[in-house]
């Protein structure tokens, strides 16, 4: 079977190894997986069709995003990454530089840790070329969102609602009325008690890229009518899209993308079960007191 061409200007997760050291410096020494990301399509200079490129038919994640997963685990098992259970990666020690990451160093010795003890050279350029899937921490997110693209609109809009009521929203309405804007419901959010703001909400389940355009609707039509703006999807947001939704001037608009969706969900134990595995261990210098 022959090896599926990737287009022109997809860099290899092995060719990531450094941009992440970068972003992670530049982003003082920690950062979110959307902060680094973002860090590192902008010292690449990934284009936008690039960064649209979906991993699978699916469209969950894109292939970028992907192969930064891969990038991120493996110097994480080197000892040149950590992260943390609220999902912030940082660096190991702080005197760690892009010019001490060898790419091909980090593949082969992970990759013997793994078990995998007779690489060759060929082996290892395959490797680099058409990387190999390792177990990612967030493969429940890809289940999450498989579970969630099978639901409707109508379920999909009253999933959100209970979801923003579970965030401490009241009054929250489910709307959804045909030529309204794209404007699917609204609610008011009080912080501390003391005060309290209108926002509407726009939910799109799909596995797409929402768009500047679609931003720029969506604020057009809530202008007037609340105080805040919220855009959730399944999907992604390009980044000229989370550029619009910022941009000084205008009304900004918070976004939820799909991985962040799922954060939500099990965070409020909506949908999402956790088990925690015991770990024992039988001290045996202890039975040597009897």
């Amino acid at each position: 079977m022959s090896r599926k061409r990737q287009p022109a200007g997809l860099p290899t997760y092995d060719i990531l190894m450094k941009p992440v050291v970068e972003a992670l410096i530049a982003l003082g020494g920690s950062g979110s997986i959307e902060e680094i990301n973002g860090k590192v399509f902008e010292i690449e200079n990934i284009s936008e069709d690039i960064l649209q490129i979906p991993h699978s038919e699916d469209g969950a994640q894109t292939e970028v995003e992907y192969r930064l997963a891969w990038t991120r685990t493996y110097l994480k098992k080197y000892g040149i990454l950590n992260n943390s259970e609220r999902g912030v990666w940082s660096l190991a020690k702080a005197d760690i530089t892009p010019d001490s990451i060898n790419s091909e160093e980090i593949v082969k010795s992970v990759k013997n840790k793994d078990g995998q003890l007779n690489i060759t050279k060929e082996d290892a350029v395959k490797a680099l070329e058409e990387p190999e899937q390792i177990e990612l921490i967030d493969n429940w997110k890809q289940k999450l969102l498989n579970v969630l693209f099978t639901l409707t609109p109508n379920a999909f809009e009253k999933l959100t609602q209970r979801i923003l009521r579970e965030s401490g929203f009241i009054q929250v309405e489910v709307t959804g009325k045909t030529g309204d804007g794209g404007i699917d419901g609204k609610g008011i959010v009080r912080i501390s008690g003391l005060l309290s703001f209108h926002v509407i909400f726009q939910c799109k389940r799909y596995k797409g890229t929402v768009t500047p355009s679609q931003i720029r609707d969506f604020r057009g039509a809530m202008q007037g009518r609340a105080d805040k703006g919220l855009f959730i999807t399944t999907g992604t947001f390009t980044r000229e899209a989370i550029k619009e939704a910022t941009r000084d001037g205008a009304p900004p608009i918070d976004l939820i993308d799909g991985e962040l969706f799922c954060d939500k969900l099990k965070e409020l134990k909506l949908g999402i079960k956790t088990k925690q595995i015991e770990d024992v261990e039988v001290d045996a210098e202890w039975f040597n007191e009897f």
